[in-house]
């Protein structure tokens, strides 16, 4: 319906988007990416090969490969996001942050621990400029950050950066925020990995409340 209401390309391309958004959110990855597609080949058409609403396109279909658990193609899709944000915004640009973060996540996924901590630190050296200094989405980076070094067995690392990520969730959240009994969870984790039971405990009985 959405499609022939559409009374050109610039509309059913914002169609398609649309309709493979809701696909995406809905668990239909095949049907995303046909959308997803079909409004990245009318762009592709119609905008000059730099254009930041292309690189949306290869982000959104990146977000779907990732979703399927298709790693490389994940990866092939936001690295292609990830050039044209490189030159078509300035190097502190929140977008470009979130380009490094999705290519973080997706290494992160596939266990390569070490990519994906490079492309998360660059991530957080873009957001702590861009935002403010308890924005949730720094808490986001710093969380990022903790996942990775405890994946790695680094605990002592962990520990200090999911601290800072539960410290602006304290301030910038309500208290029964589930990103808050999230963090709390994660340094509880951490105590249990380092063998220290009743921090674990202490940590995780904050998680239940």
């Amino acid at each position: 319906m959405l499609l022939n209401d559409a009374s050109d390309d610039t509309d059913k391309a914002c169609s398609c988007n649309q309709l493979a958004l809701i696909k995406n959110a809905t668990g239909e990855y095949s049907k995303a990416l046909e959308f997803y597609e079909k409004s990245l080949k009318i762009k592709e058409t119609a905008l000059p090969p730099n254009h930041p609403d292309l690189a949306t396109s290869y982000n959104n279909i990146g977000s779907v490969y990732d979703n399927m658990g298709d790693y490389s193609k994940a990866l092939e899709f936001y690295e292609k996001s990830l050039k044209i944000t490189e030159i078509a915004l300035p190097p502190n640009h929140p977008d470009l942050a979130t380009s490094y973060n999705n290519i973080g996540l997706v290494y992160n996924n596939m266990g390569d621990h070490s990519k994906a901590l490079e492309f998360y630190e660059k991530d957080l050296e873009i957001t702590k400029i861009a935002l403010p200094p308890n924005h949730p989405d720094l808490a986001a980076s710093y969380n990022n950050i903790g996942l990775v070094y405890k994946n790695m067995g680094d605990y002592s690392k962990a520990l200090e950066f999911y601290e800072k990520s539960l410290k602006i969730c304290e301030i910038a959240l309500p208290p029964n925020h589930p990103s808050l009994a999230t963090s709390y969870g994660n340094i509880g984790q951490v105590y249990k990995n380092m063998g220290d039971y009743s921090k674990a405990l202490e940590f995780y009985e904050k998680s239940l409340k």
